[in-house]
């Protein structure tokens, strides 16, 4: 608990303080510095010293301790007020922000780390795939943007020198869907100029001493980088960054981001370039200015996938328009030669940063979210930006950074002062006022319309002639001459630490800034010859010509003239102002404790400066005199009235204030609340912890008891719903059911005076329920039919049926249309009639058989291929193979009709027959057909007479309760089914026996 810290390490907050004097703000700060407690609550808002030193206060335990917990449960941490963020947007669907700040090396972007790596570690707990690639990708950035974005200052090793604000998008679950990050202001002067003991960007230093010998080579670059004039200066300095580990470290981030190795290798070409241009000399030789060496333009060319001639054209000469539309090439001076080398290295290195933040941001930012069906989506912005800077020699540059947090400053004040006072004001709530500088002058002094430094300096960048800084400079005090928070050594005479025609001096509200006016100008025209930009944009690198849209255009198509450095950079400051009021802001006010770097030393003045300048004591005095938390006393009832026995569901009082001051009478909290005209303002966070406690333990009851009452009632609308779908069901199947009666006596009302009998008549599709009706119906207009035939003729209308039903309708011609005689051997022969007709009595009388099933003459074939006429005579009992040429019929071999296991036909016209035997003794024969008819088949009467036999012997069996033979067809070895079944040699009807 923070307020169960020792007094040996101070006030963990300091409201806490007995009296709010600067004196003791900076005793208690020191302490805390001392005894190791960098971090300081005022409120919500935490104050960071630099602590120089490694420290294990960030590992998984803290992580879990500060985990959904109020902030004043724990001892002050960035996790806390990352968390009291975290849960702002969770619980109230609220866009949060946290404002990093302070100067150059008070610890921000570390800050700005820890903050990211806290919010990745509490969220995703099921740890979905989609959503750990986002955060290692959120993550993953800051390794990139701070290995080009970043640089060694004096002050600063690893010093930011850009503005980076990151937009975390969470879904209803509280889980980061992707980001957005915005980038400011790019320090690339740095890229071709650094003050004494400053390094370049970061990516130059650990592409030569961190790339492998074969990378160099194909860049044709040394791993000295004192060989380089733009990295010389850094060559020998040593910082606490190790540029061998970070390369190997950014570009397995780079891969990990989705960067392709193409593009990979294209943004090291880029550095590499740059490097080269930066060694690449002119001279004069009178009339013209020349390359000094054609290998540098040669690698450039091959490294930037453009030609030669053009790269040493584009250095060498400038292609201007007339106004007649004539195109003439004006060849530099040596002078000018140098400055377009510089200006090209300036830009391509500030294409190639915005081009890597834009390549992030396709990566992570959200893609067809839709609300209706993921939820509301709500954002944290974590916003790192460069601290208020005051160098020996101040530039454009700083005069860009000292604006912007003065911008950054007028928010927290309006915000966290300003309106804090106001709404007390408005709401009727007992208020001592607070005084505190309102830093606005000095806002309007720089961005004020046609009276401010920026509408000077952008008037004299569009006025036409030679116009110089001085000149500017001039401008500036005759405008500005009365301004409270400008002069200039001409304006104050007697002050020599300016000097005339060079130096003007602002008074921020972090302190006065002298900065010089030299080169202002160019900063702010920021002008680059157009055909550098046709040069990039005509390259044969896809990602390079990407980087340069705006070198399509020909040097004869006149354009809108762009805006100047410091008009954009004033137009995205105010945006990123207006996008964090927008939000619920967290403050984390960075101090730098000396200027040594030292883990001990306490610099009192150093820090005093800070704390005046940030505003901290006026905010202790705010918040000691305010209220933590305030709210519309609708949305307090609503989230708490379940706390109260008198407001839940719904209270019965007069109004809603009157509820409110009911749950915070029950609860023993009124004397640590105020009553506004429309808020419950309450004073300490202990009162709402308590309140958040209750609710919490009261919601999981209320869930369980929503969801009985709720699944009670969808059982309900299921049981209705239920019934009517089966009363629905009835009615229809009944309707379904007469309309079937009724279209059925429709169709077959006359159907008795038909000679059919209804055979030509369609059924209609009967309904599911009626499907058994349906075959009896069917069935009955079968009998009809058959109940015609005469007795006589029903055994060939058996053999027919059974026929039809074994042969399946694979065989073309089984002689369905003639009459089946039967007995051919009579009919066939009428002078043998005789004989067979006695052979066949006697037969009869020995075998006692009770019918012929089939008779005719055949030629038997057999192993040997052979064939000989033969007589077949086919009895229910036996098979007889008869000798016919004698005329005495003899016969040759008799066999059990139940010896036989199958018989197997052809599906052409032919009239080969097998007969299986159980014995593998199968015979093959031919019928022959009839004198008088040819071309009748008899195969079909065969299998048919056959087929009917076992068909009723197995039915007369069944109805005596005997084992019963069964009748199937063979499909394949050791198989059999009810229906014959093709195979490439014919059909094989199998009739197992008893």
């Amino acid at each position: 608990m923070a307020e169960l810290e020792g007094l040996e390490f101070g006030k963990s907050d300091f409201v806490l303080l007995d009296e709010v004097t600067m004196e003791q703000f900076m005793e208690n700060l020191k302490l805390r510095f001392e005894k190791g407690r960098i971090y300081t609550f005022i409120g919500e808002v935490v104050v960071s010293v630099n602590p120089y030193r490694e420290m294990d206060i960030y590992g998984k335990e803290t992580i879990d301790a500060y985990r959904g917990r109020e902030l004043y449960e724990n001892p002050p941490h960035l996790y806390a007020v990352s968390d009291a963020a975290y849960k702002a947007m969770k619980r109230r669907a609220k866009d949060t922000c946290i404002v990093i700040s302070g100067e150059s090396g008070a610890g921000k972007t570390e800050a700005s780390k820890y903050i990211m790596q806290y919010i990745a570690a509490i969220t995703n707990p099921t740890q979905r795939a989609e959503v750990e690639s986002v955060k290692n990708v959120l993550l993953k950035s800051n390794c990139v943007l701070e290995a080009f974005g970043n640089a060694k200052t004096n002050r600063n090793d690893n010093s930011s020198r850009f503005g980076k604000y990151m937009d975390i998008n969470f879904n209803f679950n509280g889980d980061p869907t992707g980001g957005h990050i915005n980038n400011y202001l790019l320090e690339k002067s740095r890229v071709v100029h650094q003050q004494d003991g400053e390094r370049n960007f970061h990516s130059f230093y650990q592409l030569l001493r961190g790339g492998s010998n074969e990378m160099l080579e194909s860049f044709h670059l040394q791993s000295d980088p004192a060989v380089y004039t733009y990295t010389r200066e850094g060559a020998a300095i040593t910082t606490t960054n190790n540029d061998r580990t970070s390369h190997k470290a950014v570009m397995s981030a780079l891969n990990v981001i989705g960067f392709s190795e193409e593009e990979i290798n294209s943004i090291y070409q880029i550095l590499a370039t740059i490097l080269l241009l930066g060694n690449m000399q002119f001279e004069c030789d009178g009339e013209s200015v020349q390359i000094v060496g054609l290998e540098a333009v040669n690698h450039i060319s091959e490294l930037t996938a453009t030609d030669p001639e053009s790269v040493s054209k584009s250095l060498l000469y400038r292609t201007v328009a007339t106004g007649g539309g004539e195109v003439i090439e004006k060849g530099h001076s040596e002078q000018d030669a140098c400055f377009g080398r510089d200006a090209f290295a300036k830009a391509l290195y500030e294409r190639l940063f915005g081009w890597i933040v834009s390549r992030i941001n396709t990566v992570i930012e959200v893609k067809d979210y839709n609300p209706m069906l993921h939820g509301k989506n709500t954002v944290i912005g974590v916003l790192d930006i460069y601290g208020f800077e005051i160098f020996d020699n101040n530039s454009f540059e700083q005069f860009c950074i000292n604006y912007c947090n003065e911008k950054l400053q007028q928010l927290f004040i309006e915000l966290i002062l300003r309106q804090e006072q106001g709404e007390y004001q408005r709401e009727g709530i007992t208020w001592q006022h607070i005084d505190y500088f309102n830093n606005q002058i000095i806002v309007d002094l720089v961005e004020q319309p046609h009276k401010g430094i920026i509408s000077i300096l952008d008037e004299a960048c569009l006025t036409v002639g030679n116009v110089t800084d001085t000149v500017c400079l001039d401008s500036m005090d005759t405008k500005l001459a009365q301004h409270p928070h400008y002069t200039s050594r001409k304006l104050s005479p007697t002050d020599k630490t300016m000097d005339f025609q060079k130096h003007f001096r602002i008074r921020h509200y972090a302190g006065d800034v002298t900065y010089s006016v030299e080169g202002f100008l160019d900063k702010n025209k920021d002008m680059l010859f157009q055909d550098f930009k046709r040069l990039m944009y005509n390259s044969a690198n896809p990602v390079l010509k990407e980087m340069w849209p705006d070198g399509h255009l020909s040097i004869t198509e006149v354009t809108k003239r762009p805006l100047t450095a410091a008009t954009l950079f004033k137009n995205s400051i105010v945006a990123l102002v207006d996008k964090l009021a927008c939000k619920e802001p967290y403050y984390v006010r960075c101090i730098k404790p000396n200027e040594m770097k030292s883990p001990v030393l306490f610099d009192d003045a150093r820090c005093q400066h800070q704390v005046a300048y940030l505003g901290l004591m006026e905010n202790v005095m705010v918040r000691r005199a305010g209220f933590a938390y305030r709210q519309p006393y609708s949305r307090f009832l609503q989230r708490y009235k379940m706390t109260c026995e008198y407001t839940w569901p719904q209270h019965l009082m007069a109004s809603d204030r009157e509820a409110v001051e009911t749950i915070v009478t029950q609860h023993g909290f009124q004397d640590d609340v105020a009553y506004g005209h429309t808020k419950l303002f309450v004073r300490t966070p202990r009162s709402l912890f308590t309140l958040e406690q209750e609710r919490a333990a009261l919601i999981p009851i209320l869930v369980l008891f929503l969801q009985k009452v709720w699944r009670g009632a969808l059982a309900r609308m299921r049981c209705r719903r239920m019934r009517a779908i089966y009363a629905i069901m009835g009615c229809y199947k009944r309707y379904k059911v007469k309309a079937h009666f009724w279209e059925v006596e429709r169709r077959f009302a006359n159907v008795r005076t038909m000679a059919d009998y209804g055979k030509s008549v369609d059924w209609p599709t009967p309904p599911a329920a009626l499907s058994q009706f349906h075959n009896i119906t069917v069935m009955w207009w079968a009998r009809q039919i058959v109940k015609n035939i005469p007795p006589s003729d029903m055994p060939e209308v058996r053999s027919k049926v059974a026929a039809l039903t074994a042969l399946s309708g694979e065989r073309k011609d089984w002689g369905v249309s003639r009459p089946w005689e039967r007995d051919y051997l009579v009919r066939d022969c009428p002078q043998t009639s005789s004989s067979f007709t006695r052979v066949s009595k006697e037969l009869r009388n020995k075998d006692e058989y009770s019918q012929v099933l089939f008779s005719g003459f055949c030629r038997k074939v057999n192993r040997f291929n052979k064939s000989t006429d033969r007589g077949l005579l086919v009895t229910d009992k036996y098979v007889y193979k008869l000798e016919p040429k004698k005329q005495n019929f003899l016969v040759l071999k008799r066999l059990p009709l139940d010896g036989f296991t199958g018989l197997s036909v052809t599906s052409g016209v032919d009239q080969m027959v097998v007969l299986h035997t159980s014995s593998q003794d199968d015979v093959l024969l031919c019928l022959q057909r009839g004198a008088l008819c040819p071309n009748q088949d008899r195969v079909g009467e065969l299998v048919g007479a056959m087929v009917d036999h076992f068909t009723r012997k197995l039915q007369l069996n069944t109805s005596q309760r005997l084992r019963p033979t069964s009748v199937s067809v063979e499909t394949k070895p050791g198989q059999t089914s009810a229906d014959f079944k093709k195979s490439r040699d014919g059909f094989t009807l199998f009739v197992p026996g008893n």
